[in-house]
């Protein structure tokens, strides 16, 4: 087994940051990932250009994941190459875990926590909150949580190697992004009764019932028919907030 040693890792953890550079749709983020594992296979192959050019070529095709969990590949792909594992095994490997690295990403990221804290941060302008104090909420919620996403996914990719799916599922990422999702719904709620409490007065009652019967509703079909329809639900949602500040404006 080589050693990657700090310099390369951290290098490698910083250009992860960039993986989406040259995005296209031959490629898709392939080649932000060799790009990313650059600083390892120069530290493994050092003096060896023929097998740093190989490798390279290798992690520069076809790869495709959210690009903050990419960093749980990018992390084992670097343990594999490591532990001189054959290109075919590290490929095998990449090519495993696309697809749930993509899927539970988008579930956990956009449809749970990036909605959440821009739900957390419009409650606080809604309740009186200055308008720098929320956008500052909503830039250090946000990236903490996204940055620990990105740190944890390289730590146990590095540590683990290819038995990294052990540590994912005991990180139960799918069982957080539904309890993310609910916490969005819960602070829509209150986005929705902040809205409509400054748009109506206490002598419009018969539409703050209705409204409050449809919220009722809205919440069970949701439960029904989940994450299938939530960018509808999304801008359907968005347009009916707009239209309630709309109402009140004018009126």
């Amino acid at each position: 087994m080589n050693e990657i040693g700090w310099a390369a890792r951290w290098s490698a953890f910083f250009r992860s940051f960039l993986i989406q550079g040259s995005w296209n749709n031959r490629t898709m983020i392939g080649g932000g990932f060799a790009f990313a594992i650059l600083p390892v296979l120069k530290k493994l192959n050092k003096g060896n250009p023929a097998g740093l050019s190989e490798a390279l070529q290798r992690h520069s095709e076809h790869f495709n994941a959210h690009p903050y969990l990419s960093n749980i590949a990018l992390g084992a792909a670097s343990r594999m190459e490591a532990d001189g594992s054959s290109g075919e095994e590290v490929e095998r490997f990449k090519g495993a875990v696309r697809s749930p690295l993509g899927g539970v990403g988008d579930a956990l990221i956009w449809v749970g926590w990036r909605p959440a804290t821009m739900l957390a941060a419009l409650l606080l302008a809604l309740a009186g909150a200055t308008p720098a104090f929320t956008v500052w909420f909503f830039l250090i919620a946000y990236n903490l949580g996204h940055l620990g996403l990105r740190i944890w996914g390289f730590r146990v990719g590095m540590e683990r190697g290819s038995r990294v799916g052990e540590s994912i599922g005991k990180a139960a990422l799918s069982r957080k992004a539904d309890r993310l999702s609910a916490a969005g719904v819960f602070f829509l709620g209150g986005v929705v009764g902040s809205a409509l409490g400054r748009s109506w007065s206490s002598e419009d009652w018969p539409i703050l019932l209705l409204a409050v019967v449809g919220g009722v509703w809205g919440l069970w079909l949701g439960s029904l028919v989940g994450q299938r329809v939530w960018r509808w639900t999304f801008w359907g949602i968005s347009g009916a907030i707009g239209l309630i500040f709309l109402v009140g404006w004018i009126g």
